[in-house]
């Protein structure tokens, strides 16, 4: 095991009806928040009048910035940073998924930035000071309610990256799972697709092949996802799956599975952003195409772990058979498997825009690699 340091000081509040520990949280970071949501279904499903009933219960006043979309875009980091410096914001609230709490993270960074925010996501400059941050969790996938990291997209430059610092970590994340039982099936399964990729990543790509513990964190969480998320797709209002899951997603990017393990690659991820960039299909859509043609690319030079993979997950004998296992769960929940199922063919292009993009996450890809990649999920 390599040497490392784990810091995550978030605080995690679990478990049903913990929404309404929203007002004695709030209080102690601020009075006065900048509320960041979604586009529709947190005001529909009641949960954004449970906060502010919360918020009003200790008079903290809020500004509100809506409408943030899937794979989240700059222009609303840039309206969100002038709402807070006009309104004397002390601190922001994000209530959703991923998309939400990713462009709080970034608002609460360009807050106290002279410069541009997108200067973040392309290492022009690091993330030293940071609003502080808390998350209502409506949708469990990214993990970036436990971790520092922030995903955003540019269409200006074609570019979907990401950002990182501590000052990035959430005060305080609420994880109610009863807020995630309206999510459709589609989501769900996306979701869950996002939460396995997470730890894959590091599981396969590990500089260090001694890491026993690791890998039994991360063979425990794919094995709670797959069996937690078919039993979701017969009964979506089952809360026990629903918690289940809701752990999973945040331990899976909180650094928990991967301390200890070296040097590792997010090449799913930085293929599926350019994906995402281009066609604006969800994160966790793409990353079902993308895994299992990126497995089959690798299998043979990492054949020992692929075989560990399928052994302890699927109980299956070959490395090739544990990848038809999961590629068969991704087809089983109704993820996309193929280049095809969106339409996707201007392969050049969005190799050329990996190439530019793989700096940002520390890689350097042959295009002959990228390309039998996407040639094997066509």
């Amino acid at each position: 095991m390599n040497g490392f340091i784990f810091y995550n000081p978030v605080k995690i509040v679990f478990g049903n009806g913990k929404i309404n520990s929203l007002a004695s949280d709030a209080i102690q970071i601020g009075k006065k928040c900048l509320i960041v949501i979604g586009q529709k279904s947190v005001k529909k499903s009641g949960i954004f009048d449970k906060c502010i009933n919360n918020l009003n219960k200790v008079s903290v006043s809020y500004v509100l910035l809506e409408n943030i979309q899937p794979n989240p875009r700059i222009e609303k980091v840039y309206e969100g940073i002038e709402m807070a410096k006009k309104n004397s914001v002390d601190f922001i609230l994000a209530i959703g998924g991923g998309s939400v709490i990713d462009t709080a993270k970034a608002i609460a960074a360009g807050f106290y930035y002279e410069g541009d925010a997108w200067d973040f996501y392309i290492m022009r400059s690091e993330i030293k000071k940071a609003l502080p941050i808390m998350v209502i969790l409506t949708v469990a996938a990214t993990g970036s309610e436990m971790n520092s990291i922030s995903v955003i997209q540019n269409d200006s430059v074609r570019q979907k990256n990401s950002a990182q610092g501590y000052p990035l970590f959430p005060k305080v994340s609420i994880l109610d799972p009863e807020l995630t039982k309206t999510l459709s099936k589609d989501y769900t399964a996306y979701a869950s697709v996002d939460i396995i990729s997470h730890v894959l990543e590091g599981y396969f790509t590990s500089e260090d092949e001694n890491t026993p513990l690791q890998d039994g964190f991360t063979e425990s969480i794919v094995k709670t996802v797959i069996q937690e998320t078919y039993k979701l797709m017969l009964n979506p209002l089952n809360i026990e799956s629903r918690s289940n899951i809701m752990w999973a997603s945040s331990l899976a990017l909180s650094g928990f599975t991967t301390a200890g393990i070296g040097r590792f690659k997010f090449e799913n991820h930085l293929i599926e952003h350019a994906l995402s960039a281009y066609y604006d299909i969800p994160h966790g859509a793409g990353l079902s195409i993308v895994i299992p043609a990126w497995m089959k690319e690798n299998r043979e030079k990492m054949k020992r772990k692929f075989e560990k993979f399928a052994k302890n997950i699927f109980n299956s004998k070959t490395a090739d058979e544990g990848i038809l296992r999961i590629e068969s769960f991704f087809k089983d929940i109704n993820a996309p498997t193929s280049l095809s199922h969106y339409k996707i063919t201007n392969i050049k292009e969005l190799t050329d825009n990996i190439i530019e993009c793989a700096p940002t996450r520390g890689l350097n890809l042959t295009r002959d690699y990228i390309e039998r990649i996407f040639e094997r999920c066509k």
